[in-house]
């Protein structure tokens, strides 16, 4: 569901400009534009926080060098956003999911609520919600459901990183109320 967000509303934190940011958060801002052709506002509030930036993008950067390909990446994305109401995070990925990592509405759709037609991207979209849902405390039988799915303890540990932050993200923009520059996807639709 696209709803329309309000234009009067401000961001709980500042939102860095790159051309009037200082220093390293200049510096990371430019790389992010040049990496992405655009700069989010979600890394423009990031870049309060140089450290905080360079972290996200070395951990998301590490993550996408890993072996879960980028669509189930994406995956993990919107099922974390959706189970954490995280409006930015479901906007942005929904966005990336359909127009640079090759999912159908439909295959979005469904990352979001736990659902793949194949089994192996089910399943880690099952293990990513079950994740989120009880804090890392996962049953042993949520482990024995990846691997009998065929996961490797290697994209199960990526799972989990990749879980991680995609939380962090979902936190960081609820916290800070940021403006939403996507085409707005609402949780609740």
């Amino acid at each position: 569901m696209v709803v329309d967000s309000p234009e009067d509303h401000m961001s709980r934190l500042p939102i860095i400009e790159p051309e009037t940011a200082q220093g390293s958060a200049a510096e990371l801002l430019a790389a992010v534009q040049k990496a992405l052709g655009v700069t989010p506002n979600m890394t423009k509030v990031m870049a309060n926080s140089p450290a905080v930036l360079k972290a996200y993008l070395e951990f998301s950067g590490a993550l996408g060098a890993g072996t879960l390909p980028v669509g189930i990446r994406e995956g993990i994305a919107l099922a974390v956003a959706q189970e954490n109401s995280c409006d930015y995070c479901l906007s942005a990925h929904t966005y990336i999911a359909t127009n640079l990592a090759g999912l159908s509405e439909a295959e979005a759709a469904g990352a979001r609520h736990a659902k793949s037609g194949d089994a192996k991207t089910a399943a880690v979209l099952k293990l990513a919600t079950a994740l989120v849902r009880t804090r890392g405390s996962v049953e042993e039988s949520d482990l024995k459901t990846a691997r009998e799915a065929g996961l490797n303890d290697a994209e199960i540990t990526e799972v989990i990183g990749n879980v991680a932050l995609n939380v962090f993200t979902n936190y960081l923009n609820k916290a800070a109320e940021v403006d939403i520059d996507w085409p707005v996807v609402s949780h609740a639709g």
